[in-house]
């Protein structure tokens, strides 16, 4: 019998990868809708493909993205054909999927945009309208399924019970740690976001946790209604024995063993996401998945998520961070204080406008001698006009440079930049994604370049 799926590619018909992605993200007028039923509709109608990929769901406040690498990492150092989900991408849509560390490439992606494309456009005729992240996240399921991977680790999107990410039925959970995020959507207080967190938790499925309390007390609670194993990782796993701007390493305590990690990515709070990545990676172990210290090791080693905590050297010394709340700023300047030497820091801001954003700069502006507000290309950001008004209400005196894009604000920055001045980019992933864009475009690389571009 011919595939339901086959016969609605439509046939003759050509089309190139900015076709695609122009039919793609014509769905994000539809905007975020939580909810399980448009994703639920469409993958029935694709005959379901995660149903038939083992995987491991991963969300959070901050730390996903990379536990997602880290663990994704390993897995592929022990064999294993691993699938990895993101979002939101850096620079390209095609770093959202990805097998074995390598992005899905613009042929397979327009052959999955021409079958889901009949699919989609049937649904609405019902009044389904699936949204942008729904149909992306229907894309990686069909690809992992169609590539045979033997495991996808993904990423939920926005806070978990009702992501679209939440058909999964998980060979194990992971929660990094809960802060205020989202508090129009996922709730207030930490309890509330931890509670909608802990969606993703499956009966008998464990769950990895960094959060503290009080969101570990609800999320081991909802773990205790799943019946549902809790690893807790505190700061008592993790300690950092060297850092540089080019690697750190850690020694990782789990209640099985001690490992000695070696990691490109920067910034002493790894050491909590590499041991989420490895408490899963044991628990995995136990279900009969092959993995040794060795590929643990590895995989850590390899392991990259770019964006964060990205050191460039030429033509001037620049860290690029996707810090985009108040714990990711906080973190950042924990490093900037504990891991970085300068006489100078310039920051370089671009904040979405519907984040805390004066809780945001209140943990960065006292360390900045120079800062330039700017805006990146996303709708959402806000603009350099408003910003700079938040930077002067955070008590910050100093003269403050507005520069309309990204790419004017570093070109400014780089050109006054003195030798030992550390250019800092960040307030949001769009914006340091756009950093990249033109770091590249001079021909700047960092420290450690991703298995993509090797």
């Amino acid at each position: 019998m011919v595939s339901f799926l086959m016969c609605c590619i439509p046939k003759g018909t050509d089309m190139d990868i900015d076709e695609a992605l122009t039919w793609l993200y014509g769905f994000t007028s539809r905007g975020s809708k939580l909810g399980l039923d448009r994703i639920t509709q469409l993958l029935d109608r694709l005959e379901n493909p995660h149903q038939n990929i083992s995987c491991v769901h991963v969300t959070g406040t901050n730390g996903k993205g990379s536990v997602c690498h880290f663990l994704g990492s390993i897995l592929a150092s022990a064999g294993y054909k691993t699938g990895v989900y993101l979002s939101p991408h850096l620079q390209r849509f095609n770093e959202r999927v990805l097998i074995n560390e390598k992005e899905i490439s613009d042929t397979n992606l327009i052959a999955l945009v021409q079958k889901i494309q009949p699919v989609v456009q049937r649904l609405e005729k019902e009044g389904c309208e699936p949204t942008f992240f729904e149909l992306v996240t229907a894309l990686a399921f069909l690809y992992f399924n169609e590539q045979h991977v033997d495991v996808a680790v993904i990423e939920v999107g926005l806070g978990g019970r009702y992501d679209a990410t939440n058909v999964i039925h998980p060979l194990a959970s992971v929660i990094t740690n809960i802060s205020v995020e989202h508090a129009d959507i996922l709730g207030k207080t930490l309890q509330e976001i931890a509670f909608e967190k802990a969606g993703i938790i499956k009966p008998q499925t464990p769950v990895v946790t960094a959060a503290v309390s009080p969101a570990f007390e609800t999320i081991n609670d909802v773990a205790a209604k799943q019946q549902a194993p809790v690893i807790h990782v505190t700061k008592q796993w993790w300690q950092r024995q060297e850092t540089n701007t080019v690697h750190q390493t850690f020694r990782i305590h789990t209640p099985q063993q001690t490992y000695e990690v070696t990691t490109h990515q920067l910034g002493e709070f790894q050491g909590e996401n590499i041991s989420c990545a490895i408490a899963a990676a044991e628990l995995l172990q136990t279900q009969k998945w092959h993995i040794s210290n060795t590929d643990i090791q590895q995989g850590i080693a390899t392991a990259f998520n770019p964006g964060r905590m990205e050191f460039f050297t030429f033509p001037s010394k620049i860290l690029i961070d996707g810090a985009h709340n108040p714990t990711g700023m906080q973190n950042l300047a924990h490093s900037l204080q504990q891991d970085f030497s300068y006489p100078r820091l310039h920051l370089i801001l671009s904040i979405l406008r519907d984040k805390d954003i004066p809780a945001m700069l209140s943990q960065v502006t006292p360390l900045a001698d120079a800062i330039t507000v700017t805006q990146s290309t996303n709708p959402r950001a806000c603009s350099p006009e408003m910003l700079k008004q938040f930077v002067e209400d955070s008590g910050y005196t100093e003269p403050i440079t507005v520069k309309q894009t990204i790419a004017e604000a570093l070109k400014d920055a780089i050109k006054h930049a003195s030798d030992d001045e550390l250019l800092v980019v960040t307030g949001s992933l769009f914006t340091v994604g756009e950093a990249r864009d033109y770091l590249q475009r001079l021909k700047v690389t960092s420290s450690v370049s991703s298995p993509a571009q090797q």
